[in-house]
């Protein structure tokens, strides 16, 4: 079972992960991210599968549009009728003054009354239409989210190597929040704006051709002006999704490693970072959000002109007698409802470029390259041996720059074998191999005579049990993080491994012992007491290959000779492999790989690789010369 994962640390590190203020920081983004000034994304294909994920919901989007359409029609035979009621008042008021008659209340009180009921029918309808699609939204963003973190389950490494925690992060909260709340409202208003578009025209057409005429001459001018605005628009809004995932990244990454920036100085170089990230998402958003402001106040300018021309135009027919004053009044209300929704539409195709800018940095991640399916005929062992060989193993995390060249090596059942050499060359990297965290370029790696590549990842990582120099638990109790090695185990074992790994008795010496809640970054506990967790859960998984990567750095010496003890008991009968610096850690080993630039250059025992004076002698050596290696 795999406790933890690692970046390289005896290789070179891919570009993208070096260091917290290096090239390849935040705000590079990776393969994700999109290049500063690049052009419009895909608009049209992201929205053909944003509306492939609304398929399944075609009974619900049909339901929609009816209430939709009822809801608008229901708005729009209103002012027709509300019209017949000022023409029945003021035909009244005309008759009293000739004295041949009066008001007719009781025919205006119908109308109003219909009018009411027309009104209420629309509220009605555009309440459960929204409600039915506020639940739509909900879902898709729910499947977004949970296919994002299957996805990231099955992502290879090498990927979460070259991007940004907070770029991921980004995809996950930002962009996938705002198709939920875009979504929501664009479609209902695309529907409910075009049938009202259809509508009031109809009924403008029902009243003066004439006056139709006039307000539709202000069409031309509106689309000018929502072509200008998105147009300049789109590109700033691109822009505002894009750096909002490199702020993110970069405050995760500095917020993880505040203790190192700040023991650093980096400060000001973190806060220039940030200030240049910002401001560039200040500038994208500011001119985003003041061009897509523009359209309201433009349009309205636009109808307003529309309402100056019609009345001037229908004083004009009342004194001929063309039409009456209340159908004028019904037209002044349809060019502002025939207005509104051209400014609804002008305005939803800003928010849909929006959708799509977020939509589409969502399906470029799930679109990303996964890691090579298992195979479909895995091979199934009834007990492992630990038998583990490497083969002619070539690597490298980039096919340019190799950094295992030609390494082959045996580990027999039960067999200590230590891995030792100087930085970068290469013996994490093995570890990683040999948990196909990657796959090999060339060659092969075997446990028990099968290539790992023929086993399920799953079944793969269940016969080893992995404790690095870095230290990864979360955010839950001591006996929860313990049990991470093996899910099932009881109390009782997770207490057995704890004393094995000799950290039960600092544990009763915590606050509420056993159910102390480490917090997010477990900075409630010391460095040496998190290895020792992390040794527990190893202990737990009872592995039959196991790992250890400097597992003993981070404590002090009187717990050192303990754990050394523990981990012997633990290692017999067990294929061990040791990565270690400190070379006095490995002096039982059955066999020390000497390690250096990709090959191994010597092998053998402690006694007979001193006895060489070679290579390993000479790092030996030089740690009691004070040498940093």
């Amino acid at each position: 079972m795999t406790h933890q994962t690692t970046s390289p640390r005896s290789t070179p590190l891919p570009p993208a992960r070096r260091g917290p203020f290096g090239p390849g920081g935040p705000g590079r983004g990776g393969p994700m991210a999109m290049m500063k000034g690049e052009k419009a994304r895909d608009f049209k294909g992201t929205m053909r599968k944003l509306l492939a994920y609304l398929d399944k919901y075609k009974l619900a989007l049909v339901s929609v549009a009816l209430m939709a359409v009822a809801s608008t029609v229901a708005h729009i035979v209103g002012p027709k009728i509300l019209g017949k009621a000022t023409t029945k008042l003021f035909e009244g008021v005309m008759a009293q003054i000739a004295g041949t008659g009066g008001i007719d209340f009781d025919a205006i009180g119908r109308i109003l009354l219909t009018v009411l009921a027309l009104y209420l029918a629309s509220a009605l309808f555009s309440y459960v239409q929204g409600w039915i699609m506020a639940n739509i939204s909900t879902n898709i963003a729910y499947r977004f989210r949970k296919e994002i973190a299957e996805k990231i389950n099955r992502m290879p490494l090498k990927y979460f190597d070259g991007v940004t925690h907070g770029e991921v992060l980004s995809r996950i909260t930002n962009d996938v929040d705002t198709v939920n709340q875009t979504l929501s409202q664009s479609l209902t208003q695309i529907i409910t704006s075009t049938v009202t578009v259809v509508g009031v025209l109809v009924m403008m057409l029902s009243i003066s051709w004439l006056m139709t005429l006039v307000s539709l001459l202000m069409i031309p001018l509106s689309l000018a002006v929502v072509g200008l605005v998105v147009g300049r628009s789109q590109k700033y809004f691109q822009r505002q999704q894009e750096y909002l995932g490199h702020v993110n990244g970069h405050v995760e990454e500095m917020y993880g490693g505040h203790i190192v920036m700040k023991a650093f100085n980096g400060e000001a170089k973190s806060i220039a970072r940030f200030d240049a990230s910002n401001t560039a998402l200040y500038e994208a958003g500011w001119k985003s959000q003041f061009l897509s402001g523009l359209m309201m106040p433009l349009m309205m300018f636009i109808g307003n002109l529309g309402y100056v021309a019609v009345a001037v135009l229908g004083g004009w027919l009342i004194v001929r007698n063309v039409i009456a004053i209340g159908d004028v009044q019904a037209f002044i209300q349809y060019v502002r409802s025939f207005t509104q929704p051209i400014t609804q539409l002008a305005n939803i195709s800003n928010v849909l470029q929006q959708t799509a800018a977020a939509a589409e940095r969502v399906f470029e991640f799930l679109a990303e390259a996964e890691e090579t399916p298992d195979t479909a005929t895995p091979v199934k062992l009834e007990q492992v041996q630990g038998h583990v060989e490497f083969r002619n193993v070539r690597f490298g995390y980039h096919p340019d720059k190799i950094v295992i060249h030609n390494f082959s090596a045996q580990a027999r059942p039960g067999q200590k074998i230590a891995i030792v050499g100087p930085t970068g060359a290469g013996k994490t990297t093995m570890v990683k191999l040999l948990m196909r965290f990657y796959d090999v370029n060339d060659g092969a790696i075997l446990i028990d005579g099968h290539d790992i590549r023929t086993f399920t990842r799953r079944d793969l990582r269940a016969m080893l049990a992995m404790v690095l120099q870095d230290t990864w638990l979360y955010n839950g109790s001591i006996m929860e993080n313990i049990r991470y090695g093996r899910l099932d185990a009881t109390d009782e074992e997770v207490i057995a491994a704890a004393k094995t790994a000799h950290v039960d008795h600092f544990i009763h010496t915590l606050p509420e012992g056993y159910n102390m809640v480490l917090n997010e970054e477990a900075s409630n506990i010391s460095q040496g007491q998190k290895q020792l967790l992390t040794i527990a859960r190893a202990v737990l998984a009872d592995p039959k290959i196991l790992i250890l990567d400097e597992a003993t750095s981070s404590v002090d010496t009187r717990t050192e000779v303990l754990i050394q003890q523990a981990m012997d008991r633990l290692m017999q009968g067990r294929t061990s492999f040791i990565i270690a610096h400190r070379l006095s850690t490995i002096r039982n080993a059955d066999l020390i790989l000497v390690m250096n630039e990709g090959d191994i250059v010597e092998q053998g025992t402690h006694a007979e690789l001193l006895a060489r004076n070679g290579f390993y002698a000479e790092l030996y050596n030089s740690q009691f010369e004070g040498t940093i290696i």
